[in-house]
């Protein structure tokens, strides 16, 4: 039996790990290694998890073993060596005692993760019946990661992986299902996905706290943290009393067939899923090193309150993660916010909501990133749009061209630069695929500013691989904005019907 193709460690470095076992004496897998997983091909692959100090190990895979003995911290690692994709495979653990692990496939994995719109299930999103009748997938694998948090960085999580099918599928995030469902059909090999998300949660609860620090604008969010939890117990009798008060106002609501108030919230503490890093600590940290291709990422609804570092901070935890897994700069593909909230009327409409895509736009200059642009997907009074397969199958041609090397046109038209020419902007564009085109027929979105910087709506038409805005009451423009509302007029598409971007020229926006 071949040994030199598995490498064994002693894991000497702290590393994550939580395991599954009968006694303390026996050799454990961390809980991401289980029947039905996927693990990732083409790269070495590592398997880890706890036996007592000194004990020895041995892990094989399709022939092939490694051989190591457990640390004086009771951990121990290998690394499968790079393989095809295919399967299913048996994974045998030996020491003391013998763990098989069954129906093991060789593929793609990617990590799903943000707050409630990536955690939005297959069951409420549009269709879901017709879309369950078809995720009958055994080459599509499902991981979710049991919501937690912690103060400190976790080596524990839960959950398990399940083979897809209308059962399994029904609970599981639409946008990742989506995404992976695609792959599965177009790339013909296993997928893996692991869901770890959380509604109504922000980006910088995602981030560790060693990445965050380094960031003197997050300062202040710190204080604020430190002061919210000194305060707690103040807090807590004032939520008590408050509780107290509502339980009597609710039995008198019900007792008189009337609607009952809403209950009072406790005052977030130490624990909080909306502190900073507390999330990475439970429900990413605990996943590395498990080998991944990359990840998908829907989030940003949270940090509309202060979304002028969005941009910064989601190229700091991009960076933060690819850091934790030491696996080079994956794929980080996200999905820029799509239309919500009353439609556009006046020509530049700037809010939080607007200033986080603008932050999201500007995260593209991230190497091997990638943004889907989901304008005419949301809805203006749901916060939570149900058309979740567009959103996922965009993310996947990012996936297809960028990953995979398909030649395809995997995204919409993204503005490069500007020209002034006689009292007309020319914009220019990357991504226009097979021609810039106007959906429906008349182009409509775009704003004109002078030197004053006071937007109006603006003409514009498509020249070539270009487009010239104007308005004849501006003689000297200086600035344009696309789409620039919570709920933007938009129309900018390419041929391949994927719609541009917003954007503004003179971004970002104070």
């Amino acid at each position: 039996m071949r040994t030199s193709s598995l490498r064994a460690f002693g894991v000497a470095a702290a590393m994550a790990c939580m395991v599954v076992g009968s006694a303390e004496a026996d050799v454990a897998l961390h809980s991401m290694f289980g029947d039905n997983m996927v693990l990732q091909q083409g790269m070495r692959a590592p398997v880890w998890g706890t036996a007592e100090p000194g004990e020895a190990v041995s892990v094989t895979l399709d022939g092939q073993t490694a051989n190591t003995e457990a640390n004086a911290e009771k951990k121990w690692k290998v690394e499968v060596p790079a393989m095809k994709a295919g399967g299913p495979h048996e994974l045998v653990v030996k020491g003391k005692n013998t763990i098989t692990l069954k129906n093991v496939m060789i593929g793609e994995v990617w990590l799903a993760s943000g707050q409630s719109n990536m955690a939005f299930a297959v069951r409420g999103m549009a269709d879901a019946e017709a879309e369950l009748a078809k995720a009958d997938l055994p080459n599509l694998r499902l991981f979710t990661v049991k919501r937690n948090t912690g103060t400190k960085p976790l080596d524990t999580l839960q959950g398990s992986w399940q083979v897809c099918s209308p059962s399994s599928a029904r609970a599981f995030s639409a946008v990742a299902y989506a995404f992976g469902s695609n792959l599965v059909r177009t790339q013909r090999i296993p997928v893996g996905l692991i869901d770890a998300s959380w509604g109504g949660t922000p980006i910088q609860a995602w981030t560790s706290d060693k990445a965050l620090r380094k960031l003197p604008e997050l300062k202040p969010l710190f204080q604020a943290w430190e002061n919210r939890i000194k305060k707690r117990p103040e807090l807590m009798a004032a939520y008590m009393q408050k509780f107290t008060e509502w339980k009597e106002a609710a039995a008198k609501a019900k007792a008189a067939n009337e609607k009952v108030p809403r209950r009072p919230r406790p005052p977030q503490g130490e624990n909080s899923a909306k502190r900073p890093s507390n999330l990475f600590n439970a429900m990413i940290h605990p996943i590395s090193p498990y080998a991944i291709r990359g990840a998908i990422w829907y989030q940003g609804e949270a940090n509309r309150g202060g979304p002028a570092s969005y941009g910064l901070l989601l190229s700091t935890m991009i960076r933060d993660w690819r850091s934790l897994w030491g696996q080079g700069d994956f794929y980080f593909l996200f999905v820029q916010l799509p239309d919500f909230r009353t439609p556009q009327e006046q020509p530049s409409q700037t809010d939080g909501w607007v200033r986080v895509r603008e932050g999201q736009l500007s995260t593209l200059s991230v190497p091997n990133t990638g943004m889907a642009v989901t304008l005419g997907l949301g809805e203006a009074k749901n916060i939570h749009p149900k058309n979740k397969r567009p959103v996922g199958d965009r993310l996947a041609l990012w996936a297809r061209a960028k990953v995979y090397g398909e030649d395809i046109v995997y995204s919409g038209p993204l503005y490069k630069s500007m020209t002034v020419e006689d009292g007309k902007i020319r914009l220019n564009f990357d991504r226009v695929g097979g021609g810039l085109a106007a959906k429906d027929g008349e182009l409509k979105g775009f704003a004109i500013a002078g030197e004053e910087k006071k937007f109006v709506w603006a003409k514009a038409e498509i020249d070539g691989d270009t487009v010239l805005v104007r308005n004849e009451n501006i003689a000297e423009p200086v600035a344009v904005r696309y789409a620039w509302a919570a709920n933007p007029v938009w129309s900018l598409i390419n041929k391949e019907g994927l719609p541009a971007s917003p954007f503004a020229t003179d971004s970002p926006v104070e």
